[in-house]
């Protein structure tokens, strides 16, 4: 089958979610080797300098008040990504302290944005928002600049925490023929479930070390390696104190874990990871 967001062509229709501090260059690789249909960097500030690895074409996810900025960043970067995405659901403190994420309520603001990006980009354009009193207004922007729209249908104040209210997604479904992408407690057992009822799903807390995850999903081989996620953030030059955090994350499911971890934690260099590890 074809599946397609305005001129983007999709293998499948599983996603890995924006995650903070997890899905760098090496782990979304992995992913989408095991079968990942598009993967998404975590959220990227315009504003702030840092080294950005876009060699494997992700959805970039955006957060951001300054158009000026953005519009830079876009020009700067678009040849590089598959996707843009704006973040409208971030439930973290540091969303709220800076005004960013479910925490920009401006219906102003988020037009100028969404303007400044649609205009400076042929790419399809997202945006991803909780359940929200404004939730309806921000579809209504979606219509007019986006060509999908990706929803968490937990409040700010849930956080990750508490049943996702489906019925409010499904709801935002029934308002637009705007393709949806649903994000929240998406795993191996309920992932057929939602692909009957949305678009588009993705898969995030259940995708942390574990990117065998898609290749379960759509019944196909992979082996996960930490090994060769570990010459991949050779290759991309990941700081350590990330890589350390991944070979946590990917010590789920293997035998005396806690051990391992608690190892990890006191490591100080990549040869004693290597000799943990591989």
């Amino acid at each position: 089958m074809n599946f397609k967001i305005k001129t983007l062509n999709l293998k499948n229709r599983i996603f890995l979610a924006p995650m903070e501090r997890i899905n760098d260059i090496a782990f979304r690789i992995l992913c989408k080797k095991a079968g990942c249909g598009l993967t998404y960097t975590g959220m990227i500030n315009p504003q702030t300098k840092q080294k950005i690895y876009l060699n494997d074409k992700p959805a970039l996810q955006l957060f951001c008040t300054s158009n000026k900025c953005i519009k830079n960043f876009i020009i700067k970067y678009d040849s590089q990504v598959s996707l843009w995405d704006f973040n409208l659901g971030c439930p973290a403190k540091t969303a709220k302290k800076h005004c960013f994420g479910s925490f920009l309520k401006d219906l102003k603001i988020i037009e100028d944005i969404l303007k400044t990006i649609r205009e400076n980009t042929k790419k399809p354009v997202t945006i991803k928002i909780r359940k929200s009193p404004i939730a309806f207004n921000l579809l209504e922007l979606a219509e007019k600049y986006c060509d999908a729209i990706c929803i968490h249908p937990r409040t700010y104040g849930q956080g990750y925490s508490g049943k996702p209210d489906i019925d409010f997604a499904k709801k935002i479904k029934s308002r637009t023929k705007l393709p949806i992408i649903y994000s929240g407690d998406v795993n191996e057992k309920n992932c057929k479930y939602f692909l009957e009822t949305f678009d588009y799903v993705m898969i995030g807390r259940e995708a942390i070390g574990r990117p065998e995850i898609f290749s379960k999903i759509m019944g196909t081989k992979f082996e996960k390696s930490f090994e060769e996620y570990l010459n991949l953030a050779k290759k991309y030059q990941i700081p350590f104190r990330q890589i350390k955090l991944q070979a946590s994350n990917f010590t789920k499911g293997v035998k005396n874990s806690a051990k391992i971890r608690d190892k990890i934690a006191r490591i100080k260099n990549i040869k004693e990871l290597e000799r943990i590890m591989t």
